[in-house]
């Protein structure tokens, strides 16, 4: 078979599984033969040798299977970063909360931070990347993103500023940090989800309790007793009175929420008092 001819095939294939089936089928084909997907329309008659291995990959991605699983890797920010089952795909609303870290760490010039719940790596890779005077500890209580975070990290050549720590939360630093930063599970147990994240991406990743903003909660009472200044998080789009409401009960300067591209809440920065 000839490129526009597996194009057209896996297309058809893909109808139902996303909403750019012929985006997908040439992602797909552009990574199988190791091209860009300028190449795949300059080359639309050149003969296809392994049309059977590229169809595997064409029927994993229709079984609703993320691609960035499939080609074990994720553009993000202005890197690409390995991923694999068991880490969370990152997300390009989490770019946002990465701008916001970054004014605050220019502004108060700071040199210590804290990341909970590592994932690919992300939001620890781009920040160290940005600020060369910054060291992070990274924590992550699952093992698969503490490997793959790893890999990420060594990759960038940042094992000297990146930090991994198996731990819940902040329990396993000491260290006094500046700030702290994460995009922890914020969805709630009964919310329904399209099949490519729910049956693929990591649960404890995704769902943060009954009501989704648990460990919100509990994230933000480790960072006020640990006397910690700053906290930036991810939330989830309704989530903003409760959090509003919850703070009430700590002493802090301001707290600050905001939206993604969208427009849905989507983050907040606390400043506690100090």
């Amino acid at each position: 078979m000839t490129i526009s001819q597996v194009l057209k095939w896996a297309q058809k294939e893909l109808t139902e599984a996303c909403e750019r089936p012929l985006f997908e089928a040439e992602l797909l084909l552009a990574y199988h033969l190791q091209k860009e997907r300028l190449y795949l329309h300059l080359h639309c008659d050149e003969v296809i040798e392994d049309t059977e291995g590229y169809k595997r990959l064409v029927e994993r991605r229709a079984k609703h299977e993320p691609y960035e699983y499939i080609a074990g890797s994720a553009s993000f920010y202005d890197i690409e970063l390995e991923v694999e089952p068991g880490v969370l795909i990152p997300r390009p609303e989490t770019e946002i909360l990465i701008d916001k870290v970054a004014q605050i760490i220019e502004e108060e010039r700071m040199r210590l931070i804290g990341e909970i719940g590592v994932g690919s790596g992300a939001i620890s890779v781009v920040l160290a990347r940005k600020f060369p005077q910054l060291h992070i500890i990274a924590t992550d209580i699952c093992d698969t993103p503490l490997k793959v975070a790893g890999r990420n990290i060594r990759k960038f050549g940042l094992e000297d500023r990146i930090e991994l720590r198996k731990s819940n939360l902040i329990d396993e630093v000491p260290e006094a940090l500046e700030l702290v930063v994460s995009n922890p599970p914020y969805i709630a147990e009964d919310f329904i989800l399209e099949s490519n994240v729910v049956d693929y991406e990591p649960k404890e990743a995704l769902f943060g309790g009954k009501a989704g903003d648990e460990l919100l909660r509990q994230i933000i009472t480790d960072v006020s007793r640990r006397g910690i200044r700053y906290l930036v998080c991810e939330m989830g789009y309704d989530q903003k009175a409760p959090i509003e409401t919850f703070v009430k009960d700590f002493e802090i300067e301001f707290i600050e929420f905001y939206q993604d591209l969208a427009g849905f809440d989507r983050g907040f920065v606390i400043k506690f008092k100090g």
